[in-house]
């Protein structure tokens, strides 16, 4: 979810990364599963994006 955001963003890992003061390598991590994020951080990438994290979660919570 967090690749399909910030892909119709029009942003790559090393703009996200820069938005959130990381480095990519962090991006990479949480894309691929390797790292989670937690509550503060989630709400971070959706700022740095630009999503409501809101939805995101309820899309999340319905499959």
């Amino acid at each position: 979810m967090l690749i399909k955001e910030r892909k119709a963003a029009g942003m790559n890992q090393t703009e996200l990364a820069k938005a959130l003061g990381q480095y990519q390598s962090f991006v990479a991590r949480v894309e691929s599963g390797e790292r989670r994020v937690d509550v503060i951080e989630f709400l971070d990438l959706a700022n740095a994006i630009g999503f409501e994290p809101k939805k995101a979660i309820a899309k999340l919570l319905a499959k």
